[in-house]
């Protein structure tokens, strides 16, 4: 059969299993046994049971459900708290005063979580009753929580880092330590974005809190000792090659249940919830991971992502031109899929045409990453959108208007890694040498 013909049928069948309401990744499931079944001659049940076994019995996805334990044990201490009146002070004489809490605070937390709406969920319950009462404007109080709150995804430790990862066959150090330079970049221009609002409208800033002494804000941020401890046992043991990022996230674990015993939050209904809840986070992306291996298995054995590969080298599209296009499919993509279903839909298929474009994987992963976080405020499934909207009680059409300016500054972010890719490769190459 024509391959046109064969990779519109699983399209179809793809998006009639997802319009259906089947779980996304069964429906990759059902397509790559629809795949193999009927355009290959190998039996369906016995390549499942192998590419679920070899898709599973990978060490570098133990670190997996580790880090996201980590950040469900943190999401209910008194973290974000402790955050707010560690930074509050510093942040007084800056355009835009406390809004800049929510960018650096989401900074940190996403050090030390992982997560995107884990972030924005937990810097947001501390951050919006404080920052209304203060009488801070709402709209960028919830667009710089929107936007800031993606740098879950891109500062590690980073869940949808580890998806990649494994899938593209990248080392997930390199991909750790590849996403600081952008993350940090990303939080500057966040907290210009905040700048430019503050200076465009000051009268929807509140006046500053009377001034503190030096040693009365060294003393105020002493409460970001602990956070500060925790991100350099989970990050430094990673960085310094003193562990691997499965065995720092399991001291990442130790460590966050020890700061939430400290602060009080360590309960033994706060510890059922948070495993409980790592235990259903873990096994939809074991779920989503198991079904997209199978299905790129079927892909391989159909000789579709070859043909898709070649039919790419054919077009000779230049590299900022099969980028821009990839960010194109993935923004549509993120209006109706969320970003690690994004990631393990399109590794088999997109993979192979990048690498014969000759793009390097490493810098592929991290501007994935930064393609996916713009998804994640984008209406009408970015999950950040629905945090905001249930923590704010603001209309879904607000809270993406609100997020607009940071989308923009991802835009931004994208295009200088594009243009400067050493933005990324710099730090991985310069700390664990070329490769």
């Amino acid at each position: 059969m024509d391959p046109a013909t064969v990779a519109t049928i699983l399209a179809l069948c793809l998006f009639g299993f997802l319009a259906g309401g089947l779980w996304i990744g069964a429906a990759l499931a059902a397509v790559g046994w629809v795949a193999i079944e009927f355009f290959t001659t190998r039996p369906a049940g016995l390549m499942f049971s192998q590419t679920v076994w070899g898709a599973t019995n990978s060490w570098s996805l133990t670190a997996l459900p580790m880090f996201i334990l980590m950040g469900e044990i943190l999401f209910r201490s008194r973290l974000a708290e402790d955050m707010f009146k560690g930074l509050a002070p510093w942040m007084q004489r800056l355009p835009g005063r406390l809004l800049h809490t929510n960018v650096y605070g989401c900074g940190i937390f996403a050090a030390i979580s992982g997560s995107s709406a884990a972030t924005a969920a937990t810097i947001g319950k501390m951050t919006i009753p404080e920052l209304r009462r203060r009488g801070y404007d709402d709209f960028m109080v919830v667009g710089s929580l929107a936007g800031s709150g993606t740098l879950g995804l891109l500062i590690p430790p980073s869940i949808i880092m580890i998806v990649y990862g494994v899938a593209a066959q990248v080392s997930i150090a390199r991909l750790f330590i590849a996403g600081v330079v952008p993350g940090i970049l990303l939080m500057v221009i966040f907290s210009g974005i905040v700048m430019l609002y503050a200076l465009w409208a000051p009268k929807r800033i509140p006046p500053a809190d009377p001034p503190m002494t030096f040693i009365e804000k060294m003393s105020a941020s002493r409460r970001l000792i602990p956070t500060v401890l925790l991100i350099v046992l989970v990050l430094g043991s990673i960085y310094g090659g003193y562990a691997t990022p499965t065995e720092s996230a399991v001291l990442g674990v130790v460590g966050s249940l020890v700061l939430a015993a400290a602060t009080g939050g360590l309960t033994r209904e706060t510890f059922w919830q948070s495993v409980t809840g790592a235990v259903r986070t873990s096994c939809m992306i074991g779920l989503i991971l198991t079904g997209a291996a199978f299905m790129s298995t079927a892909m391989g054995l159909t000789g579709l992502p070859r043909l898709f590969a070649d039919w790419i080298s054919h077009m000779e599209l230049s590299q900022f031109a099969l980028i821009a296009a990839v960010t194109v499919v993935f923004i549509i993509m993120g209006c109706f899929v969320d970003g690690i279903s994004m990631v393990v839909l399109t590794t088999s298929v997109i993979l192979p045409a990048v690498q014969a474009a000759g793009i390097d994987l490493l810098w592929f992963g991290i501007f994935i990453v930064l393609v996916v976080e713009m998804a994640q405020i984008t209406p009408p499934v970015g999950f950040n959108l629905f945090v905001l909207q249930s923590l704010t009680k603001r209309s879904m059409g607000y809270v993406a208007v609100a997020s607009l300016p940071f989308f923009a500054g991802m835009v931004a972010v994208v295009v200088l890694v594009t243009v400067a890719p050493e933005i990324v490769t710099w730090l991985p190459d310069r700390m664990l040498g070329a490769k």
